[in-house]
């Protein structure tokens, strides 16, 4: 367990190659539209991955459990909505900024509530779930987008602190949290031990219930703080909200290292893949490439990954095979 530990935080060779993944997109793309090499851009880009960069860490949390939330797009969705109620009520945008997490703290927990004493299977439950907050979606808006909302929570978030913007120190905190969750608090190694074999955890005395539990609202939480930047940033909450955001986290934290079986996971790794997923997606707009085929990019790179990763496992038990030989 502790070279487990310290695996997940060690820059490895999937960080590099990551790393060098976005350098050589950026510089393809570059050439091939002259829009791409931009400063607009790259704030556009980096815009663009705040949400994703606070759901895919949740996401990773829940990955490195040997679990899943497949519903996260619609739960930031209804999340949102709860933040541009309380704008359009007047609510000061100090108060509202927390109406998010709180939200999607409350979701997570009825979500552990119906996959851990339900005893349901992670990604059946939240399939099931997904269904079910979507039609919320639907009737709270009325068929209607929530727009034209006030600028309070705009010119909140929008403010910079020692040059950087809130969101920054937001994201940055928050990885900081995990990071320091994981590595000093008996919650990671509870987590990671989960992943690995959930019986073995319950036999060795860890609370299997207690930190699905709390791995689920933090998970919510996170994806309702994207909420609340998502509101900030574009002022409005679409019928459509987070559509491809599950497939996007999970893709991105796959990419970025996390196994999908559970008990390994990277923080530096789930950065990286959503900077690359972000990049690609937006070269590929400007380059002239419809929108409609972005998931399917993102799904390719999750089956492409996820392949080369059964691939390199069968490869290695055939060489701990022959060695034994």
């Amino acid at each position: 367990m502790r070279q487990l530990r310290n695996g997940v935080f060690s820059l490895n060779g999937r960080e590099w190659s990551l790393l060098v993944a976005c350098v050589l997109a950026i510089i393809v793309f570059s050439v091939a539209s002259p829009y791409y090499a931009t400063s607009g851009n790259a704030g556009t880009v980096l815009r663009n991955s705040i949400e994703l960069l606070l759901v895919g860490l949740g996401m990773m949390l829940l990955l490195a459990m040997g679990g899943i939330d497949v519903s996260v797009g619609v739960v930031m969705g209804l999340a949102a909505i709860g933040v541009g109620r309380a704008l359009g009520a007047g609510v000061d945008p100090v108060l509202t900024a927390f109406v998010g997490p709180l939200t999607g703290a409350l979701l997570g927990l009825l979500t552990a509530a119906v996959i851990v004493l339900g005893r349901i299977p992670a990604i059946v439950g939240t399939l099931g779930l997904l269904g079910v907050y979507r039609t919320a979606i639907f009737v709270l808006l009325g068929g209607q987008w929530l727009s034209g909302l006030p600028t309070g929570l705009t010119l909140l978030l929008g403010t910079t602190i020692l040059g950087l913007p809130v969101a920054a120190w937001v994201i940055a905190f928050a990885y900081l949290a995990v990071w320091v969750a994981l590595r000093r608090t008996p919650f990671g190694l509870h987590l990671l031990a989960i992943g690995n074999s959930e019986e073995k955890a319950r036999l060795s005395g860890i609370p299997v219930v207690k930190v699905r539990f709390a791995t689920f609202i933090v998970s919510g939480a996170l994806t309702g703080l994207a909420a609340t930047f998502y509101v900030a940033n574009y002022r409005n909450v679409e019928m459509t909200v987070g559509s491809t955001l599950a497939l996007d986290a999970i893709a991105a934290v796959v990419l970025g290292g996390t196994s999908i079986l559970g008990g390994k996971c990277s923080l530096v790794g789930t950065v990286l893949g959503v900077l690359l997923l972000r990049i690609l997606q937006n070269g590929l707009l400007l380059t002239g490439v419809p929108s409609l085929w972005q998931p399917v990019v993102t799904g390719g790179l999750l089956i492409g990954v996820l392949g080369f990763e059964v691939l390199s496992n069968r490869l290695s038990l055939s060489q701990l095979g022959w060695a034994s030989k």
